[in-house]
């Protein structure tokens, strides 16, 4: 079994080769016959016919005279359905064939140049990969190369062209999403015989200028230059001139139409018009819904903006009652400050009160000579009498007076006749205070107590 399955693995290898073998001469010459651009498509086509190369190209050409084929049907409108996505539109413009016994004739005697040309250029491309990488796969200067190809592009074609737009293929869908407008992706190829003619014939006509300039953006490259080949890669085109529609779908910029081949002013306006208006609804339902979004998000900032209002008002209106508390609770610190000063105030004075009537002298008697009474007339018309002697200074007689608690806190001692005022505490004119006698008064006396508390 083991033997029989490497017999069957080098048939099948042998059996490939072979095909490429045989795909590689009949490609060239296929290609040039029947202008089929895709070497997938023309291996299909051979292997349908068993790889006879006449009986293809007769069926091919049979197609193209509105004969049928056999193995692939031709569709039933040129803008067909991408199979890729059924979402994006394919139109594709084949190569004029040759008519005529002249047009066959000029075309049989190129062939053989053709053939050798292609198949040359496809080995030395082949090799070259080998030798050195393509140099296009470094992005370094992607503006640089958009500026490249417009000036190259000016110089060749003249500057009645659709506005490029001067930025990268990033930028360029980032305005397109941002500005809700269609992108219109122009891939040159320089070395495809019809892109000339494209350029010259088609993109700078004046209808054509017109539309793009009025209702999309219009972004185009080389695939020579590193830019325009990135995004070849991206959008895999299979012949030039190619185009790509591109718009904001379902929140994704997304490919709506591929124009491939070489295609005619009125042949373009008519299938870019035809795209715009399959696929306008789509940015009119994105543009609502933006519209929707923006109005949403007003509504949430202008709630957002009342609610910080009203957030900021209780804010205030908490700190005031924060200041309130603050001020009302200060006020009661400094009442119960005030009440506890008053206390201690008061109870300094009632001890120097006690202190004071402790270091009083004793009364003398009555029958004492050297004895004065002194009758005191207090401010709550109260009446207090003691005897003093004679010798004694008159601060004894302030403090008995302080000592009592009838008394004020700050008075001073008046005399009645002669009116004055008794020095009974040290100043400056009386540093030490008289005595009794030195006061000039008599045996009986009555003094009156003057409240200067208030003062």
């Amino acid at each position: 079994v083991t033997e029989q399955d490497s017999i069957s693995k080098k048939k099948k290898k042998r059996k490939n080769m072979e095909i490429n073998i045989l795909t590689f001469c009949f490609y060239p010459s296929f290609q040039d016959l029947t202008g089929i651009e895709s070497m997938d498509q023309c291996r299909h086509t051979l292997e349908q016919h068993n790889w006879n190369i006449e009986a293809a190209v007769q069926d091919r050409l049979n197609e193209q005279e509105g004969v049928p084929s056999v193995f692939n049907p031709p569709p039933s409108r040129p803008l067909q359905v991408n199979t890729a996505d059924h979402r994006i539109y394919s139109y594709v413009v084949s190569r004029p064939q040759p008519r005529g016994l002249l047009g066959w004739g000029y075309y049989l005697i190129m062939l053989p140049f053709r053939f050798t040309y292609y198949t040359i250029l496809d080995i030395f491309r082949f090799a070259l990969r080998f030798i050195r990488p393509d140099p296009r796969s470094r992005v370094t200067d992607p503006v640089g190369d958009i500026v490249s190809f417009m000036h190259s592009f000016e110089e060749k074609y003249g500057r009645a062209h659709p506005v490029f737009y001067q930025g990268t293929y990033s930028q360029a869908l980032n305005d397109a999403k941002r500005e809700l407008r269609f992108l219109l992706v122009y891939l040159h190829g320089d070395d495809h015989q019809d892109s000339d003619e494209f350029c010259r014939n088609t993109l700078c006509a004046p209808e054509v200028i017109s539309l793009i300039n009025t209702r999309m953006l219009f972004w185009a490259c080389s695939t020579n230059k590193p830019e325009g080949y990135r995004v070849s890669q991206a959008l895999r085109e299979n012949t030039y001139p190619f185009l790509a529609m591109i718009m904001l779908k379902d929140r994704r910029m997304t490919v709506v139409g591929r124009l491939e081949g070489l295609i005619q002013p009125d042949d373009l306006i008519n299938q870019l018009t035809f795209i715009m208006d399959a696929n306008q609804t789509y940015l009119v339902s994105e543009r609502l819904e933006r519209e929707e979004r923006n109005q949403t998000q007003v509504l949430r900032q202008q709630q957002d903006e009342a609610y910080l209002a009203s957030l900021r008002a209780d804010q205030e209106k908490e700190r005031k009652k924060r200041e309130e508390r603050e001020r009302k609770r200060r006020k009661e610190e400094e009442v119960q400050q005030q009440k506890l000063a008053e206390e201690r105030r008061r109870r300094n004075l009632q001890e120097e009160k006690e202190r004071k009537l402790e270091c009083l002298p004793p009364e003398p008697s009555p029958d004492d000579p050297e004895s004065v009474k002194i009758i005191f007339k207090l401010p709550n018309d109260s009446r207090v009498e003691r005897r003093f002697h004679f010798s004694q200074s008159l601060t004894v007689i302030h403090d008995f007076l302080f000592s009592l608690k009838e008394s004020p806190e700050k008075f001073q001692i008046e005399a009645n006749f002669p009116r004055r005022v008794l020095p009974c505490i040290p100043s400056e004119e009386w540093p030490n205070p008289p005595t009794l006698q030195e006061a000039g008064l008599s045996h009986t006396e009555v003094l009156f107590v003057q409240d200067l508390t208030d003062e």
